[in-house]
């Protein structure tokens, strides 16, 4: 039988919500940033990466759009490293960890990442009565500013992860 093991770690400072260096800063931006010292601290290829699973328990606005996905790309990893962002509330990097061993274990993926991500200062603080009747409208006495839907560093650079579903049927469709 296969053992998973970690090979290494890496994580952002923790910071006080709403306060310090890190409020503010995008999910795929703090996540990004920990993929990839976790890689190269691992002394792994980025390109045996074959997925990364990231557990996330308010996976919306700065940590939506599939936040593992798009920290994938922004850490450096191919394109050909899958993403899943996974949610089971205050266990949702464990469950990413536990899934990730499974993969390694039951499936042979020879690399994994796993680990949780969450934006406190851009996502939380942006919660609100407007959010759950269907509109996404920031209150302005709200000092945290509108909520952040995109990581402007992927939108510049790496603008097909925004793609629509429908876009996206059509590239298919036409490839295959």
């Amino acid at each position: 039988m296969a053992d998973a093991v970690i090979c290494s770690t890496a994580r952002t400072g923790i910071g006080k919500a709403f306060r310090g260096s890190l409020n503010m800063s995008h999910g795929t931006a703090l996540a990004g940033h920990a993929i990839k010292h976790a890689v190269e601290r691992a002394k792994v290829d980025p390109k045996a990466v074959e997925d990364v699973i990231l557990g996330c328990g308010l996976p919306e606005g700065a940590t939506g759009h599939n936040v593992a996905r798009n920290a994938a790309i922004r850490a450096g990893l191919p394109v050909t490293a899958a993403g899943t962002t996974v949610n089971r509330f205050c266990s949702s990097g464990l469950q990413a960890i536990s899934m990730a061993a499974q993969r390694v274990i039951v499936d042979k993926v020879p690399v994994m990442v796993a680990g949780g991500v969450e934006s406190i200062s851009l996502v939380q603080a942006n919660l609100n009565l407007h959010h759950f009747v269907g509109t996404r409208v920031a209150d302005p006495a709200n000092p945290m500013g509108p909520p952040e839907f995109e990581d402007s560093w992927l939108a510049k650079n790496k603008m097909d992860l925004f793609m629509p579903m429908i876009a996206t049927a059509d590239t298919v469709a036409k490839r295959y």
